[in-house]
């Protein structure tokens, strides 16, 4: 069900999805815009107690995909809100053909939430290209795929040990190895990075991991390091 996470921001945890064989707990962010009208990030399996617990928050106007991995419960949404616009990150047109997308996510915010989120689109990865948000009401980043966390004992087996070396495991969220890897255009995703790092981010949200609540941009510098060196 939906919990306040930040001003403005709720945040709802949902099922698990088994990609390749593994299993991925999910989560949501559900944020009012000035108009009243709400943007969801990611959204995650409808449920009826999700979809009333949304909806008494006000009119949902937005239904966000911040890349081309994360849209596998996005036509449920759309279509008990049809108002709603759907936007692509970019790929997700080309993966999705069956879904009627409005707008294309960039480096540009959305009229109907500029001056209240920035976005920076991160370039340069074979996986997905995923875009970035910070929430200055509620000084909150949010990530999607790029930074993970699995608790101790999630994975077991096989599967646990190539988690542990693909760093979703770690003793604190973390970009896996095969995101590592995947950046083949370095430069491009150091430039996303300026930008992100600008923010004056308190708390940071991921799709797959313990939220952070404190230190935020320090917790980002730090996780992206790597990047930098």
């Amino acid at each position: 069900m939906l919990q306040p996470f930040a001003t403005e921001l709720w945040i709802a945890d949902g099922g698990v999805a088994d990609v390749a064989g593994f299993r991925y707990p999910t989560r949501m962010a559900v944020i009012r815009l000035a108009n009243g009208g709400l943007l969801l990030w990611s959204p995650t399996e409808m449920t009826d107690g999700l979809r009333d617990a949304v909806t008494a928050l006000g009119p949902v106007r937005h239904l966000v995909a911040p890349n081309s991995l994360h849209h596998l419960h996005l036509a449920p949404w759309k279509a008990a809100f049809p108002q709603a616009l759907l936007h692509a990150a970019p790929g997700l047109r080309e993966r999705r053909g069956d879904l009627a997308f409005d707008a294309d996510l960039t480096d540009a915010p959305h009229p109907d939430w500029a001056g209240q989120l920035d976005q920076v689109v991160v370039r340069g990865n074979l996986i997905t290209t995923e875009v970035v948000f910070f929430h200055r009401a509620g000084r909150t980043a949010l990530f999607t795929d790029l930074i993970q966390q699995f608790r101790p004992g999630w994975f077991s087996g096989w599967r646990a040990l190539v988690a542990r070396l693909d760093r979703m495991t770690g003793p604190e969220p973390q970009v896996p190895n095969k995101f590592r890897t995947a950046f083949i255009d370095r430069r491009a995703a150091r430039q996303a990075l300026d930008r992100i790092g600008d923010w004056p981010a308190e708390k940071v949200l991921m799709a797959h991991g313990e939220p952070v609540t404190t230190d935020g941009a320090a917790f980002i510098a730090r996780t992206f390091a790597w990047l930098r060196a």
